[in-house]
């Protein structure tokens, strides 16, 4: 299957109803709350945005996460993708995920192609609420880093995270506390990809759309 059938039919699975949170559970380092129930907790977030972009590398579909730098904060050093807060200036989230990928790894928004929203997540460090975005390019962006904020760039082939072993545990420090706790993560080229980023991942991988019968043969 082509990439352009692959992004195709990632564009008619998005339509249809998602696997939420019953999915999200699966890499979920602890319960959080769901976002519908925010309001009654009287809990405020901060909205954010995150792009989760397919491009081909020989015709097979590969996506980017970065690593960010070490810096004093809730989420220094992890492996996440890009994206961020929404500001102001922002049209709406799709317009955050947009912005913030092409501030961060300086991808053309004028040459992605948005499939679909995933379901939100909420997280409880940082106080933020996250609108995943799916979308696609047609031929592998020319990635430049911002040197503030992204410590490297990980290119990742979209069926590898479909393989079982890569998801694995062990104990990582949390919250302004660092407490630490045993957690589920995947092992993506040698990175530990845990909290927000594994449960989005993990709704991806429920999805037909990165199903096996989706994907071109790499060979």
């Amino acid at each position: 299957m082509s990439f352009t059938s692959f992004t195709n039919a990632f564009q008619l699975e998005m339509r249809k109803q998602l696997p939420g949170i019953e999915a999200q559970k699966s890499m979920a380092p602890y319960n959080r709350p769901a976002p519908k129930d925010l309001d009654k907790l009287d809990i405020k977030p901060k909205n954010s945005a995150v792009l989760i972009l397919f491009y081909p590398i020989d015709n097979v579909p590969y996506f980017c996460l970065t690593q960010r730098l070490e810096y004093k904060g809730a989420h220094s050093g992890q492996v996440c993708l890009p994206g961020g807060g929404q500001e102001k200036r922002d049209l709406d989230l799709q317009h955050t995920a947009l912005r913030e990928a092409q501030e961060e790894i300086g991808i053309d928004p004028n040459k992605i192609t948005i499939h679909g929203e995933l379901t939100k997540v909420y997280v409880p460090p940082s106080n933020f609420l996250i609108s995943p975005y799916v979308g696609s390019c047609a031929e592998k962006p020319d990635f430049i880093p911002e040197e503030s904020e992204v410590k490297e760039i990980i290119e990742v082939r979209a069926d590898l995270i479909l393989d079982e072993t890569i998801v694995k545990r062990k104990k990582i420090e949390v919250g302004q506390s660092r407490i630490r706790i045993d957690v589920p993560y995947f092992d993506l080229s040698n990175k530990i990809v845990w909290g927000a980023t594994a449960v989005i991942l993990a709704e991806v991988i429920c999805s037909n759309p990165v199903g096996t019968t989706l994907l071109p043969n790499p060979n």
